[in-house]
């Protein structure tokens, strides 16, 4: 690794990667700056230029987020990862962490937490944001079934589970993840498997005892 801190940023939004990249920038400790707006292209821009740390949203159309941190570490087990995301919801920390991500901040975080969690992931080690590592090592001691059975959920399962328990029909998930009306429908099959349930009513119920129903509709249109 050179001195200076490369970085790639995957996020859908064109304002708001801007705005990182300038906020990077202000840091004498980072270098190159590579963009994606979603996660086939981040994959592509990994592989061509190697940066040292991605900088990754979880709510992306295509592939989204959990997927793309698959992918990425499928192809370099070695690949650091920091999540930056406006959930809040310790499922979202958990799932991304299991993933194989090193660090997890919320972007209401103070700006400075970005810079800081780049440069020690990117050095070796890992960052959660100070408030989310709290509940999570509660929740670690506590446990939750219901909680596990989200988690065994696959990272395209978890993106329709979403969308499906915070109003999406079976046509517009579809749309949103670029899959087919089929494919979502085998995928519904298989979260109500997972979670014990028949209709999507119980699964709207188990997410919003979960803190999974946040306006996520707003937040994925």
């Amino acid at each position: 690794m050179s001195n200076k801190i490369s970085v790639l940023l995957v996020d859908d939004h064109a304002v708001v990667r801007a705005g990182y990249k300038t906020y990077l920038s202000l840091s004498d400790k980072i270098g190159d700056i590579y963009e994606a707006d979603k996660g086939e292209t981040g994959c592509q821009v990994y592989e061509k230029n190697k940066p040292d740390i991605v900088v990754v949203d979880l709510s992306m159309p295509g592939i989204g987020g959990f997927e793309t941190i698959r992918r990425l570490i499928n192809r370099d087990p070695h690949c650091k990862i920091l999540v930056f995301s406006i959930h809040n919801e310790l499922i979202y920390v958990t799932r991304a962490i299991k993933a194989g991500a090193k660090g997890y901040i919320n972007k209401n975080s103070a700006p400075e937490i970005l810079v800081t969690a780049v440069c020690q992931i990117a050095q070796g080690g890992t960052f959660v944001d100070p408030i989310l590592a709290q509940q999570l090592a509660m929740s670690m001691v506590t446990g939750d079934d219901e909680e596990s059975k989200i988690k065994s959920l696959s990272p395209r399962e978890f993106d329709v589970f979403c969308l499906l328990v915070n109003g999406y029909t079976t046509q517009k998930a579809a749309e949103k993840l670029c899959l087919s009306y089929k494919t979502i429908c085998n995928h519904g099959t298989s979260i109500k498997e997972k979670l014990g349930v028949k209709t999507v009513a119980e699964m709207t119920l188990l997410a919003s005892r979960q803190g999974l129903i946040n306006g996520l509709n707003e937040r994925l249109s």
